[in-house]
């Protein structure tokens, strides 16, 4: 009878459990916790966290090659490029390209808050990373998730979970950690500064340009040709008007859907094998010295364009250039309000953001052209 409840128990995934898995365990539930308690990026941190304590799970088989549930997930919809770029269609089908139009200067400010990406991929090198691995790292800077994945899916696949959960842990913390840095990096009076009215821009600008940056971005760099056309076949369906279920079906269900596809593979990859050694310490590290130095180059930016322009820009829209759609132009709304309460930021804030998505996403196809 013993021998017999012996041979029951090693049946059972208790039998093959390991103090790393319960330490991915813990790193699960605290995802969790930091999605439902703190609403810290509750979309994709909770599945996220999930799919870690299922990827912890011995004798599951749910991320078994070929058999697992998940992943045929992770294979179809990750590494055969399906899941970001549909990703990239719902946000296209969400941005309002017209702040940038209106004041075209400010890409500039979304191109200058891409120095981290190039900074930390160079510091990842030095420490010892390979190539592939360093992109992927400095890539983190723009925090922007979906293009993290992407690019880590192309390069890099064994460094895919840790450097989704960095890229989104930072694109959930930007009201903590952009804040010090922004009234670090500025004086009271620039925090103050009113950008003045800008122009209104027409329909047929706003028609001509997903199409015009199409064909341009995918001509220079065609590697990013999957991100990029998806981006821009959103804001084409969003500024047609004509198609108004596709728009509502890219901007909610579709990115609802692929969003719970996207979480729970990116997840289910953090298993304790790959997950407890010390290169993923250095990776989060890094990636928080990319974002910290995409947020100080914006600013930067916009005080050095201020020493020759009469029309000043207010430095904190520097900081919105990062990624992070709109979280980051919210913030830059929010200081410059503590500021001086009548100082409304948000719609300006929105050129260098959505600027930074785009160059993060060149960012990423420069890596796949040299690396890929």
């Amino acid at each position: 009878m013993p021998d017999q409840i012996l041979t029951l128990y090693q049946t059972t995934g208790f039998f093959y459990l390991t103090p790393g898995m319960a330490v991915m365990w813990l790193i699960g539930l605290t995802l969790i916790y930091l999605a439902i308690a703190k609403n810290y990026e509750p979309l994709l941190l909770l599945p996220i966290g999930f799919g870690i304590l299922l990827a912890n799970l011995p004798l599951s088989g749910l991320m078994e090659p070929n058999e697992g549930l998940i992943w045929r997930f992770y294979h179809y919809g990750i590494q055969w490029e399906i899941i970001p770029p549909l990703i990239f269609l719902g946000l296209g089908a969400l941005t309002d390209f017209g702040p940038l139009l209106a004041n075209p200067r400010l890409i500039f400010l979304g191109a200058g808050a891409q120095v981290g990406v190039y900074v930390a991929f160079f510091f990842a090198q030095v420490i010892g990373f390979d190539l592939s691995e360093a992109s992927v790292i400095g890539i983190i800077g723009g925090a922007d998730g979906p293009t993290t994945i992407f690019l880590a899916a192309n390069l890099s696949p064994q460094l895919l979970g840790s450097c989704a959960v960095a890229a989104y842990s930072y694109m959930a913390m930007v009201p903590i950690i952009q804040p010090p840095i922004m009234k670090l990096l500025t004086t009271e009076s620039e925090r103050k500064i009113k950008m003045k009215k800008v122009r209104k821009v027409n329909r047929l600008e706003k028609l001509f340009f997903p199409i015009v940056s199409a064909l341009l971005i995918i001509l220079l760099i065609p590697a990013s040709a999957p991100l990029i056309a998806m981006f821009m076949l959103g804001n084409l369906f969003r500024e047609a008007k004509v198609v108004e279920r596709l728009t509502n079906a890219a901007q909610n269900e579709l990115m609802n859907i692929v969003t719970i596809f996207l979480g729970l593979p990116v997840g289910a990859t953090m298993n304790a094998d790959t997950f407890l050694k010390s290169d993923v310490i250095f990776i989060f590290i890094l990636g928080l010295f990319a974002f910290v130095i995409s947020t100080s180059s914006g600013i930067l930016l916009a005080k050095f364009i201020n020493l020759f322009t009469k029309r000043k820009i207010n430095p904190l829209l520097g900081a919105a250039g990062v990624s992070a759609v709109p979280m980051a132009a919210r913030v830059v709304h929010k200081v410059g309000m503590e500021a001086d309460k009548r100082n409304y930021l948000l719609m300006y804030a929105m050129g260098p953001n959505v600027a930074g998505v785009i160059g993060t996403v060149i960012a990423a196809g420069v890596f796949l052209t040299l690396l890929g």
